[in-house]
């Protein structure tokens, strides 16, 4: 066969057998994807089960040679059982097969074997049970392809696989190579149940023989100054090392390549808005912006004014000197809950609103978006009741859309948008609906974007009249590491507000071990004496409850798998409270299934303070704001992430009195549940806890969010560790892509990008 380029499709090169459970088992399509497709771990001769221990249900491929082979019946069945010990010099693993008897006479003692499949512990014995196998040769390095022992499927394959010596893939002398498991190294891939981790090397291997020598995206000065070896040379390497400092050489420059492909992608994502047109909105003396900013009781804070500043300042300013138009705003606002975002993003709104233009505010539930309408409409008064009775001169006006909506109520607010006349609209993904229209969007502005799905901001974007991009800023109030901020949202520019407003007391947390019942009796009287002092509660339950329904059945199986038991169910504790010695108090049950309307009652009934005890599920983990609320009861806090944990608790405390969350578990005193929650409990500080959460989450549930939910081929790059690494990348990726949008003039740096994040993650981060 000929040389092969990195972007050759795998049929072409393997053969559309191969390709097509390459592409379907690990969505892998071209030569450059394949090669990036790196090994697990490795394993040493004499050790070919790796260093590590497999987890249960892990797959495992192990080289081993045969300790002992014999079929025995089962007891009380008919059942056949072929019982087979190997050893691969570190690890006996003691192997099962069921009806295959004549495996016996295949495997005898002392031969050499290939097995894959999953791990299984019993009596901490490591155990395989009816795995693929294939026998391998002892004397040379060659078999046959017809002469290939194994099961089905790994005989298949090994036949599959078998080429001539001249590499034209025809197969001429069925010949099957296994030089490669004499190697003192040999790598090991993730594999799955239809795709062994030998086959995807020997894939590997196939392509490597004939890949012509991959041009370098880096310049030798560059690569030189970072003390990283060729790209070509790191990709074999990686595949096929003679030892560790190869692996380790190979990882240091693959690494890299990963860093810069993903800020190369995003600068892209950055820069394709320069060349868009969004509102020019400077400051207009004596316009809602100012009437508003006169009337605040309070000082803003230095970040805040910090922050609005680097917002109007983008929307103000031109893309670039000698020029007017303006380049539309894609920022990131990050506070502490309570740190005034929602304050920050009205000044931004109203600015919009006086320059002619309209503004969307999108939160991601009813309870959030009914919230800021309230807030909104009590914050600006009658600077938001146009045409109202109580309207002052020059007002806007604001309307709340949502699904659950009655359709009267929902007509007249997209009316009153579409003719213009409403300044602020707030809504739910309802305004994400093709019929939801503007008269002249300018601004809009996503609150807590975590929750929703990737293209969503972008449809808002998509609204604005005459080819006009309206600004965009997303606001959340979990606390991200800076180099998660670079990567994840690395197409926004970044504003942060850690400065909490005057007044705001802390917040003391506590953990509560379910098995101490004094422990959880103090917890009700505690809530029991806040209630006396005229305070209101929140208890906080992690699922629902099954009360029949589907979506019932599937939280309660959903908690049960997570942890064994079920969690307490919202509905349970508000029955346990309500006939309980706190049943002389005002008790309510909040939850996501309830109806809009009962929700939306329930939630003022709170703020007025009609409700003592609020029994609720995490629909009110953001933007709920109740001042009187100083108490905070999360049940099987386990069951929470360290994120929103912290933001559950910022809804106490709110109102100048100091806040209490007492977190309820059932975690087992050593565990990292426990250790999570004492973090918890040892900082308020939401910047300095993100990292724990970090800590104890697979980076890959992070990034996975800009591929789609599709494997991820960031293997190398660690958002704790990696942090000067991505600053180095973000800049070379900056100066690259302001002069070369395309990369057409740096076509190494584009292959680089499309092998590595792949078409497909491609046309996602596109949309993101």
């Amino acid at each position: 066969m000929a040389v092969v380029a990195l972007s050759e499709s795998l049929d072409v090169v393997l053969g559309a057998k191969a390709a097509d459970l390459l592409a379907e088992q690990i969505n892998v399509h071209t030569v450059g994807e394949l090669l990036r497709y790196v090994p697990d771990r490795y394993v040493k001769q004499g050790d070919l089960s790796g260093e590590r221990k497999p987890e249960a249900g892990e797959r495992l491929t192990v080289v081993a040679r045969v300790e002992e082979c014999r079929t025995v019946q089962a007891r009380n069945s008919r059942t056949k059982l072929t019982k087979v010990v190997v050893f691969d010099g570190n690890v006996r693993i003691s192997v099962t097969f069921f009806n295959s008897p004549w495996i016996a006479s295949k495997l005898p003692k002392g031969s050499r074997v290939m097995m894959a499949g999953q791990v299984k512990y019993f009596n901490n014995e490591m155990q395989l049970t009816h795995p693929n196998w294939l026998r391998l040769p002892e004397d040379g390095t060659s078999i046959e392809a017809d002469d290939a022992v194994g099961s089905a499927l790994m005989q298949g394959i090994a036949k599959a696989l078998a080429t001539d010596a001249g590499g034209s893939g025809e197969n001429t002398d069925r010949t099957i190579d296994f030089s490669d498991f004499v190697r003192d190294v040999i790598p090991v891939y993730r594999a799955t149940a239809k795709l062994q981790a030998w086959t995807i090397w020997q894939c590997v291997r196939a392509v490597l023989g004939w890949l012509d020598p991959i041009e370098d995206p880096l310049p030798d000065s560059e690569r030189e100054a970072r003390g990283l070896i060729g790209v070509d040379a790191a990709i074999r390497k990686i595949h096929v090392p003679e030892g560790q400092y190869d692996i380790d050489q190979a990882s240091t420059r693959l690494k890299f390549d990963e860093a810069l492909a993903l800020q190369l992608a995003l600068a892209q994502r950055r820069y394709v808005d320069r060349g868009a047109e969004a509102p020019s909105c400077p400051h207009v003396a004596g316009g809602l912006e100012d009437r508003f900013s006169e009337r605040l009781p309070f000082t803003l804070t230095d970040g805040q004014n910090e922050v609005i500043d680097e917002i109007t300042a983008d929307m103000a300013r031109p893309e670039s000197a000698g020029l007017t138009k303006v380049a539309p705003m894609s920022r990131l606002l990050q506070g502490e809950v309570g740190s005034g975002k929602t304050l920050v993003a009205l000044l931004g709104m109203l600015r919009v609103i006086d320059n002619g233009y309209q503004c969307a505010l999108l939160a991601p539930t009813e309870v959030l978006a009914a919230q800021h309408f309230r807030t909104l409409q009590t914050m600006l008064g009658g600077l938001a009741k146009e045409g109202e009775l109580e309207g002052e001169e020059g007002a806007t006006r604001i309307a709340l859309i949502t699904g659950s909506m009655k359709t009267a109520a929902k007509r007249t607010a997209l009316l009153e948008t579409v003719t213009g006349q409403v300044g602020i609209l707030i809504g739910t993904h309802a305004l994400l609906q093709e019929h939801v229209d503007f008269f002249n969007l300018g601004f809009v502005v996503v609150d807590e974007q975590h929750r929703f799905g990737v293209e969503q901001r972008d449809t808002l974007r998509s609204r604005g009249r005459d080819d006009v991009v309206p600004h965009l800023l997303v606001m959340t109030a979990t606390p991200i590491p800076r180099t998660v901020a670079m990567t994840v949202f690395g197409d926004l520019e970044t504003s942060t507000l850690k400065e909490l407003p005057r007044g705001r007391q802390p917040i003391t947390t506590s953990v509560v071990p379910k098995g101490k019942a004094s422990w959880v009796q103090r917890t009700w009287e505690r809530v029991d004496e806040e209630v006396q002092a005229g305070r209101q509660v929140y208890v906080v339950c992690a699922r629902i409850g099954d009360d029949g329904t589907a979506a019932g059945q599937k939280s309660a199986q959903k908690s049960a798998e997570a942890g064994g038991e079920p969690a307490v169910a919202a509905v349970d504790m508000f029955t346990t409270l309500s006939t309980g010695p706190l049943g002389k108090h005002r008790i309510e049950l909040l939850h996501g299934r309830l109806h809009a309307d009962d929700k939306a009652q329930v939630m003022a009934d709170f703020t007025a303070g009609n409700i003592d005890i609020l029994v609720s599920t995490t629909v009110i983990e953001v933007g709920v704001d109740v001042p009187n609320a100083t108490t905070m009861v999360i049940v099987d806090a386990e069951r929470f992430g360290v994120s929103q944990l912290h933001q559950l608790r910022g809804r106490v405390g709110r109102g100048g009195l100091p806040g209490l969350c007492l977190l309820m578990s059932g975690a087992a005193d050593m565990s990292p549940a426990m250790e999570r929650l004492r973090a918890v409990a040892a900082s308020n500080d939401g910047f300095e806890l993100s990292l724990v959460d970090l800590a104890q989450r697979r980076e890959g549930d992070l990034l996975g969010s800009l591929q789609s939910g599709e494997t991820s081929s960031l293997r190398f790059l660690s958002l704790l560790t990696d942090a000067d690494l991505i600053d180095d990348t973000r800049a070379m990726a900056d100066a690259v892509v302001s002069a070369d949008l395309t990369l057409v003039e740096h076509k190494p740096m584009a292959a680089l990008v499309d092998s590595i994040l792949g078409p497909v993650r491609l046309a996602f981060l596109d949309k993101s």
